[in-house]
């Protein structure tokens, strides 16, 4: 890598094309999750498990709810949540609406004149969450230390019916696979077992080395790093269905034309 990559200038110029590119991106992922939000509601999965739902069966909540029964029983009772509430249906959701926010993480910076702790953020992959149950207010609530546990259990609950329905809808998984943004599992150090459904994007992010970090951070006075989108990807951007029939044309012997 040239020497001048990360320049200032270039840093400034890189940061740019970065939030532009994250710009048209989460546009782009909002427009489609308004469409599929009918699709992603609790009470596809939960039916009756649900506050305020009809008596009307809905085909798998039975098991939909063991499964629920079994994450609740292995993220609750360990740390950090350590709750003994017991998981009780009807359950009261406060919130079905989504909301997109992008995914940040602890990095401890390293160089020769100093070490520090800098929260990096990736501007390509949000945690999906419903409206109210951001990571930074879970966060905030973990680190209160009068806390209310029936908070905290509904936080946990939250982000496992999120789970649990994006696991079961294949079909809504795939079409947005399909349009260059996966749907991943992550969790986090800091919110122990607890998964947290993630919209990642066929354009990733890299973290530039650790001095020029500590430079940009010494300059903004914040400690808080960007990660910058990769070039590389945005050129190597493929359609999976294109490719598909351009190999059906190809196996039957068809010229493509063009």
């Amino acid at each position: 890598m040239p020497e001048d990559r990360y320049s200032t200038e270039r840093l400034l110029a890189i940061r740019k094309l970065t939030r532009s590119v994250a710009e048209v991106l989460r546009g782009q992922m909002k427009e489609y999750l308004s469409t599929l939000a009918p699709l992603l509601r609790p009470q596809i999965a939960l039916g009756g498990y649900l506050v305020g739902t009809t008596k009307d069966p809905v085909r798998g909540a039975d098991q939909a709810y063991k499964e629920l029964e079994s994450l609740y029983d292995t993220v609750a009772r360990s740390k950090p949540y350590d709750l003994t509430q017991e998981l009780k249906p009807p359950l009261d959701l406060v919130s079905s609406a989504l909301d997109m926010t992008v995914m940040e993480y602890s990095y401890t910076v390293n160089t020769q004149r100093q070490s520090k702790n800098v929260v990096v953020s990736k501007p390509l992959r949000w945690a999906l969450t419903y409206t109210g149950f951001a990571p930074a207010k879970l966060a905030e609530l973990l680190a209160n230390r009068s806390r209310d546990p029936n908070e905290l259990q509904s936080f946990v609950i939250h982000y496992l019916v999120m789970h649990l329905v994006m696991t079961r809808q294949a079909g809504v998984r795939a079409m947005l696979e399909a349009l260059h943004f996966p749907i991943i599992t992550d969790r986090s150090p800091l919110f122990g077992e607890l998964p947290i459904t993630c919209i990642s994007c066929a354009v990733s992010t890299e973290r530039l080395p650790d001095d020029v970090i500590i430079e940009s951070t010494e300059v903004s006075g914040m400690d808080a790093f960007e990660e910058v989108v990769s070039v590389d990807d945005i050129a190597a951007l493929r359609d999976p269905l294109r490719e598909r029939l351009v190999e059906i044309v190809k196996a039957s012997g068809a010229a493509l034309s063009g």
